[in-house]
């Protein structure tokens, strides 16, 4: 077989002075002008465009044409390690449980509930069906429900779809009593709803046509004219809707990485207008919830990096008002609270591990303990305030997800659901450890691995490192169906807990920002080395795997030290780095700006970013084998940054690997809707993996 030719970009110099300095783009044609138009219907695409990201699909699925046995044999894998016909732990509201469920060979899931198998009052009626994903889906290439939720009086279903996966949802609510779709639908809506607690009104949030979310809104649940509750002037802050957990108040939230608000709108009069707690402050963050009598705040104020608790029993909780209750402690970090009538409990991560503690009313505390060296620990949202059950989800590299009911008063801890394995999983097999790397600067940091027991540490396994570290988001030690089928195979798989993330608190994310970013890059660096020192790889033999902002993680490490990595995998890479934060009309341009410095006035902005932007920074040497990934209606990241950096890499490589683009013509950020479908896109990620680390593309 004959080596494929790979597509040639033309190079359409673009000229870019800003602040004083210029650069020249090649590849900046790529971008249709219409792209706010192609995120509602890819249809509109520019044909030149449409013609050179076929031809990449095209050349990418020749390339890696002999791997398609290997690819079939990971997604089977995978796939038996699905309960096909899968539901949720129900969920308690009143006199129903309400649960999801799959049936056999679906793609998407039924939402549905059934009496109370408590009987508190509840009918005699068998299950409901609410929501039929599955026959929605029928005939359309993409489909994702992004919200969806019951009325408190039970007889209203509100849900959310995006059919293109651009993120503009379209928002319905039908009668349960009588399957009627009320109303017209809300357009252009982001992926947020929320009832009153009367059941009378539903608040939603509209997208500009920079797909931004801009406006709340309020409509009659049951149909009618839209009513303008809030709107954000402020192009970089998001909006988002909830309830209190006690369903005094809806509440409206305004925010960004560093800085968020809240509004007020009580129960009692949901027609009111909105009321702010605390006017935003930069670098303050705060999220209220309301037990009872008193407000509870989880927030940052007065350099509490970590987070405290303060309480407050205003009716309206003005920052003046607040107490402080949990006092804040460097290196503890409160992640968030869950409020019932009697207990409050908090999430809190120590080095790079969580915990919950349970709170009484009367102040006498409790923690429920795990023991396992890694793991990942979280609670689960449900609907009963009036309760003294919470619900958490454990699990490790290790241990599949196991929910439990927790009783807050007794201490009992009732074992709800173990996630079912069908086609076998032995965790004696395995083990899961936590290494700590030295970064450059002294700092520690943590690296998950999992491998099979007997994995020799000779540095002849090969490694696949994946890394994120950017937005506070930590990289939870987890259980997961795909990894196994490289571990199976003698893989070591590791996550690096970068800089970025909060695995070890909001001073690590703090530590990974602006003009720290670069930490996060020399972290994953030093990750790399030191598993190589400690005999867990081989210098040229580690697959980095990294998406969305992780791929610009990848971008710069390809960049910093290519003779590192054996393949590199950008998942929607966020890479054109310099470019996205100087274009305001992109969705996620201003709000991030807080996250990446903002080029259009601050030189040292442009500077840091032009710096280490993984595009910018291509140069001439020899880069390992690259595949990125991307999907034409993505919203985030678009589809450009991994058209251009691919091009760019293939015209300035020194070596003869190979530079892949394959692109979802069908698709947005998280890939195809379907479950099976977006294991596919995994399991050729993985068939990738190992044939690049044994060279495949010489033996072509």
């Amino acid at each position: 077989m004959s080596t494929p030719t790979p597509p040639k970009a033309p190079k359409i110099p673009k000229r870019i002075e800003q602040l004083g300095r210029v650069r020249v783009d090649d590849y900046a044609w790529m971008k249709d002008d219409n792209w706010q138009q192609v995120l509602r219907d890819p249809k509109t695409l520019r044909a030149d465009v449409r013609q050179h990201l076929n031809a990449e699909n095209a050349y990418t699925k020749v390339l890696l044409a002999p791997t398609e046995a290997l690819q079939a044999q990971m997604f089977a894998e995978m796939k038996g390690r699905i309960k096909e016909d899968d539901s949720s732990v129900p969920s308690p509201d009143g006199p129903w449980d309400y649960y999801v469920r799959y049936e056999l060979g679906a793609q998407h899931p039924a939402h549905a509930r059934r009496p109370n198998s408590k009987d508190r009052g509840g009918s005699s009626a068998g299950e409901q069906v609410l929501l039929d994903e599955e026959a929605l889906s029928k005939d359309k290439p993409f489909f994702q429900v992004g919200a969806a939720s019951h009325s408190p009086d039970h007889a209203l279903y509100a849900w959310a779809a995006d059919e293109q996966g651009s993120e503009y949802f379209t928002i319905r609510v039908t009668d349960l009593a009588t399957g009627e779709t009320l109303g017209e639908p809300a357009e252009s809506a982001y992926g947020s709803l929320v009832f009153s607690p009367d059941s009378q009104w539903l608040f939603w949030i509209w997208r500009d046509e920079n797909a931004r979310p801009a406006k709340v809104f309020r409509r009659p649940a049951r149909g009618g004219p839209d009513v303008l509750v809030y709107e954000e002037a402020d192009d970089g802050m998001f909006l988002g809707l909830g309830l209190t957990s006690d369903d005094s108040h809806v509440l409206i939230g305004v925010g960004n990485q560093e800085t968020s608000e809240s509004w007020l709108i009580p129960a009692s009069d949901p027609t009111a207008a909105p009321v702010v707690i605390a006017p935003r402050q930069v670098g303050v963050k705060y999220s209220p919830d309301h037990w009872t009598d008193r407000w509870v705040i989880h927030t940052n104020a007065d350099d509490a990096i970590d987070f405290k608790l303060m309480t407050s029993t205003a009716a309206v909780p003005a920052k003046a008002t607040w107490a402080e209750w949990i006092a804040h402690q460097r290196g503890r970090y409160i992640t968030g609270f869950a409020a019932y009538a009697g207990h409050l409990v908090r999430a809190e991560r120590v080095d790079a591990l969580d915990r919950l503690v349970v709170t009484a009313r009367d102040g006498s505390e409790h923690e429920i303990a795990f023991d396992e060296e890694a793991y990942a620990l979280h609670l689960e949202d449900g609907y009963e305030y009036e309760t003294t059950t919470t619900r958490f989800v454990y699990q490790s590299p290790t241990t599949p997800r196991q929910t439990y009911d927790y009783d807050l008063a007794s201490r009992e801890r009732t074992l709800r659901k173990t996630q079912e394995i069908p086609s076998g999983h032995d965790p004696s097999r395995y083990v899961a450890r936590r290494l700590y790397a030295p970064a450059p600067d002294g700092q520690q940091v943590p690296i998950t691995v999992l491998m099979l027991r007997d994995t020799p540490l000779d540095g002849s396994a090969p490694l696949l490192l994946y890394g994120y570290g950017s937005y506070g988001i930590a990289m939870d030690p987890s259980f997961s169906i795909r990894n196994l089928s490289l571990v199976d195979r003698g893989w070591i798989w590791a996550t690096a807990h970068v800089r970025g993330g909060s695995d070890k608190g909001w001073g690590w994310f703090l530590d990974g920002r602006k003009e720290k970013k670069p930490n996060t890059f020399s972290d994953f660096i030093a990750c790399a080395e030191h598993m190589i020192d400690a005999g867990y790889a081989t210098k040229g033999r580690i697959a980095a795997y990294g998406g969305s902002a992780g791929g610009m993680l990848m971008g710069a490490i390809a960049n910093l030290r290519p003779e590192l990595w054996g393949a590199i995998i950008a998942a929607v890479p966020f890479v054109d780095v310099l470019n996205t934060m100087s274009d305001t009309t992109l969705p996620l341009t201003p709000p991030e700006w807080p996250e990446w410095g903002n080029p259009l006035e601050d030189a040292a902005a442009y500077d840091l970013i032009a710096s280490y932007s993984p595009y910018d920074q291509v140069s001439a040497q020899a880069y390992p084998p690259v595949l990125a990934t991307g999907g034409l209606s993505d919203p985030r990241v678009t589809y450009w940054e991994p058209e251009k950096w691919i091009a760019k890499l293939r015209e300035f490589s020194a070596g003869d690997a190979p530079m892949m683009l394959k692109i979802n013509m069908e698709a947005g950020h998280g890939g195809a809707s379907g479950r099976f479908d977006f294991l596919k896109e995994i399991a050729l990620d993985y068939a990738f993996a190992v044939w690049a680390l044994e060279k495949g593309w010489e033996k072509a």
